[in-house]
């Protein structure tokens, strides 16, 4: 069954290469990044689970926990673990879950038969504390993910969450953002002080900091 934003996320227990976990224990009241690869020993997945692990610096500011997952065991993704930081110069430092029997795999939603009926497509789960489903993603096998605009998708969603405002377009953080239609002007002024609307329902604010 297809997992939706706003759904809560699975829980479910499982070996992983720090140990065995049970997922909404583990997070905690972390934001989680949750993400499937195809395939141990594989080049794209290579590359991705090496620039995640270098990404660790920003995933602790946003109080973020990464976790990874493919139908192999938790013995080859030790094994993987040496060629990941040989070729892309860091230590893999978060927990790879073992699936060989694809329980955490069909639980996600991860195979997707007409794609490949064995191998986890490129998932991607960004999961609040409350464990909301808060953002889905899928590549295609071939393609490898862009993890710049999965930390840019947490800012924004950290920074709107309580505070009625929206991200535009390309937004980064620093950048301006809409309040949200559900926000009287005069309510708006209050809260987020003058904005420029250059219409009605286009309202544009500097971001708050706090």
């Amino acid at each position: 069954m297809a997992i939706r934003l706003g759904d809560e996320a699975p829980n479910f227990t499982a070996p992983t290469t720090e140990g065995d976990i049970t997922f909404h224990d583990w997070k905690a009241d972390s934001w989680a990044v949750l993400f499937s690869h195809p395939k141990d020993f594989t080049p794209v997945c290579t590359t991705e689970l090496g620039y995640t692990a270098k990404l660790k610096g920003e995933f602790d500011k946003r109080n973020v926990k990464a976790i990874g997952l493919s139908v192999d065991s938790v013995d080859d993704h030790h094994a993987w673990a040496g060629d990941i930081e040989a070729t892309q110069g860091t230590a893999v430092n978060f927990p790879m879950i073992g699936d060989p029997d694809r329980t955490v795999a069909n639980l996600y939603d991860m195979i997707h038969p007409n794609a490949d009926n064995t191998s986890t497509v490129r998932s991607v789960f960004v999961i609040g504390p409350d464990n909301e489903v808060k953002l889905t993603l899928t590549y295609p096998a071939s393609t490898g993910r862009n993890f710049d605009e999965v930390l840019r998708v947490i800012d924004s969603l950290q920074l709107t969450a309580e505070k009625q405002l929206a991200t535009p377009v390309n937004w980064q953080p620093g950048d301006r953002v809409i309040v949200s239609p559900s926000v009287s002007d005069d309510e708006a002024r209050e809260r987020f002080g003058d904005f420029d609307a250059p219409r009605p329902y286009l309202r544009y604010v500097d971001a708050p900091t706090d």
